[in-house]
């Protein structure tokens, strides 16, 4: 049985996409950024909590105080990236559950009312949501560039506060030049899928 999704846009979306390291100067607009969302927000997360939250790093000035926090190998891309993004999940998104889950507004002090199990939930749900941020990136024919190599007390200090934990930095833009690192191999179907 094949894929109903068209093979184009497979590719599109993963086997020719790749985590870019250089891009063009063409901007990122803003229109742009609402179409990834207004894809992406669809994604199911549990109880539709949705913590995901994003700093777009589009200053000069915001990108030199992003930068300090960066990998030393990180800050050449984040510097030259038409567009950065901060994603961050949200401590506190229980405050939202009443408008994002209607029939069981109580869900917000039955199962959220302490901080360990939002952090654990929104922690988990985010980075579940950065993995549909990237398809969404890709589906607007961009190219990411996820990084985890930085300082995440020091973007939390610096971007956030202390109900928002740093998940990752997206860099995004159309391809540059010498954008791809030769693709790594990746494990065979028997390697992971298990039937018992």
């Amino acid at each position: 049985m094949s894929l109903v999704l068209d093979p184009a846009a497979q590719d599109l979306l993963f086997r020719e996409a790749r985590t870019a390291n250089t891009f063009t100067d063409e901007p990122v607009t803003d229109e742009q950024v609402q179409a990834i969302y207004d894809l992406v927000k669809f994604g199911p997360t549990a109880f539709n909590q949705s913590p995901l939250r994003v700093v777009l790093v589009r200053s000069a000035e915001g990108r030199e105080r992003l930068v300090q926090h960066m990998a030393e190998g990180n800050r050449p891309k984040t510097t030259t990236a038409p567009l950065v993004a901060i994603l961050a999940a949200d401590n506190e998104f229980h405050e939202e559950l009443p408008a994002l889950l209607p029939h069981f507004p109580q869900a917000k002090d039955m199962f959220f009312a302490e901080r360990p199990v939002r952090e654990s939930a929104a922690g988990l749900n985010a980075a579940l949501q950065a993995a549909y941020f990237i398809i969404g990136v890709r589906a607007a024919g961009l190219a990411a560039g996820p990084m985890t190599g930085y300082d995440a007390a020091g973007i939390q200090k610096e971007f956030l506060d202390d109900d928002h934990t740093p998940l990752m930095v997206i860099n995004i833009g159309k391809p540059g030049e010498d954008a791809w690192f030769p693709r790594s191999p990746r494990l065979s179907y028997d390697e992971v899928i298990q039937t018992v």
